[in-house]
């Protein structure tokens, strides 16, 4: 039986980063994960698949060039499904082949199998062979992350209906898709074959979506989605759905039926924890599968076992996951590390992106702090006439007391690296004078953000400062 100094359960990006810090301290780690799973959801069927096949979606379709050439143009007449997978075959592999130099060069042991516990202190791993080995440790990590979630009224076959995980493994590109759930998974996938001149209906029993981004970004969204043709019908609760053979159909509580030749199903997921024995050392689960952490340490109620990823719920990112993973870590192993900052960005690969950063008007109002909104159209940058970008938006929120960045919303493209000039700010402080008086590049895209601060700060009362400059009084 060996012992570590730190066992952790999964390899996605928690796991990962975790296992890395440990071994520069010089730690004795062991990662349990399975044989065809290293590198965990993230890398073989959430954050690197999702976006790569964004990226070859947009990049085979020439959608980045249609304002141009017209709504026709394509790089590749004819897109199939092996031309999505050929790339996204060759971005896995390369990740894998990082993690594992990662962990060889850090010397992190890697064990495949299914872990479950005994005690608060001893696992049981069954390998891939059936044997069955047992490894003990005083500190544990679990970030298993999450798997799919199938109810069973949905008739899943593994060839027209699917879920985001079989998705990735379809046989042929469908003329027509019924997107199941307006999620981040479901959006980001029916907007990128929307890119595709699929036709696309995305369904969403609720009346909103996306409900943690400002609703000024989700009514911009949600015009541009609509423009590019796909069919976004909220409050559509699903009563049934059938294989037809040739096609799928969907009967809704409001009478209406929709059919298309394939469904994903993208309503949610839960977390992937079951085999694991939690029993064991009593840790109890939400509904969901996912555990209760403190979110300084990452610590469960059982002081010695941590939790980190998507298997702890909100907000389920692959960034955080990095930073919940290293923080675990650290504490774990008795180690001083910096704190995680307060304001993260967060980022959804559709088509267009999302991204924000800090409060949204509508937590600002729920806060009744004073303030003003800054606007800029990708439009009125040179940079953005250059690209041929018709649609795209950001959008600042400041305080009219203190004058600090409260909030930055972005959708259009390149939202996802734009965020984080918000970040820097936001976290260091700044007020709307730091978009004011700093130049940016010409022409760029991140000029927005020098006109989305002169758009709010025209509209702010002058600071005292300032004043000395004004007009000599006689």
């Amino acid at each position: 039986m060996s012992h570590y100094d730190l066992i952790i359960i999964g390899s996605g990006p928690a796991g990962r980063t975790a296992a890395i810090q440990a071994g520069k301290l010089k730690r004795k780690v062991l990662v349990i994960d399975r044989k065809d799973r290293l590198g965990g959801v993230s890398i073989h069927t959430g954050t690197i698949p999702s976006k790569t096949l964004r990226e070859t979606v947009l990049n085979l379709s020439g959608w980045r060039e249609r304002s141009f050439y017209g709504r026709s143009y394509r790089v590749k007449d004819e897109i199939g499904a092996s031309d999505l997978r050929d790339r996204l075959n060759k971005t896995l592999d390369y990740e894998v082949d990082v993690l594992e130099h990662q962990f060889n060069r850090n010397h992190v042991e890697t064990l495949h199998g299914v872990a479950r516990f005994l005690s608060t202190t001893e696992i049981e791993v069954t390998t891939d062979t059936g044997e069955i080995a047992q490894v003990t440790s005083k500190k544990f990590l679990i970030a298993t992350g999450t798997k799919t979630y199938r109810p069973d009224n949905v008739p899943f076959n593994g060839t027209n209906i699917l879920d985001s995980d079989e998705f990735l493994e379809m046989s042929q590109i469908p003329r027509s898709l019924i997107v199941v759930g307006a999620g981040v998974i479901g959006v980001e996938y029916a907007t990128m074959f929307s890119a595709l001149d699929v036709k696309v209906t995305l369904i969403e029993p609720r009346e909103t979506f996306l409900d943690f981004i400002d609703r000024t970004l989700i009514q911009e969204f949600t015009h541009q989605i609509r423009e590019n043709g796909v069919d976004l019908r909220l409050g559509s609760a699903i009563t049934n759905i059938e294989d037809k053979g040739d096609h799928v159909q969907l009967e809704l509580e409001n009478g209406r039926q929709v059919q298309a030749e394939m469904l994903l199903f993208a309503a949610g997921r839960i977390g992937a924890t079951e085999k694991l024995g939690m029993e064991a050392v009593g840790l109890e689960l939400d509904h969901r599968g996912r555990f209760s952490v403190d979110r300084k340490t990452y610590q469960t109620d059982v002081p010695n076992i941590y939790a980190a990823g998507d298997v702890i719920g909100h907000p389920s990112l692959a960034s955080t996951s990095l930073q919940q993973g290293r923080v675990a870590a650290c504490h774990a192993l008795n180690t001083p590390s910096l704190p995680e900052s307060p304001w993260f960005p967060y980022g959804i690969y559709s088509v267009p992106e999302i991204s924000t950063c800090g409060m949204s008007e509508e937590d600002i109002e729920k806060r009744r702090i004073p303030y003003e909104v800054g606007v800029a159209r990708f439009r009125e940058t040179s940079r953005g006439n250059i690209m041929g970008l018709e649609h795209g938006m950001l959008k600042m929120l400041f305080s009219l007391k203190t004058r600090r960045v409260l909030g930055v919303q972005i959708v259009g493209e390149g939202a996802t690296e734009l965020i984080h000039i918000a970040q820097a700010v936001l976290n260091l402080k700044g007020t709307v004078d730091y978009f004011v008086q700093n130049t940016f590049n010409y022409p760029t895209l991140a000029e927005a953000y020098k006109i989305a601060g002169l758009d709010a700060f025209n509209r702010m009362p002058i600071p005292e400062e300032l004043l000395e400059y004004g007009p000599s009084q006689t």
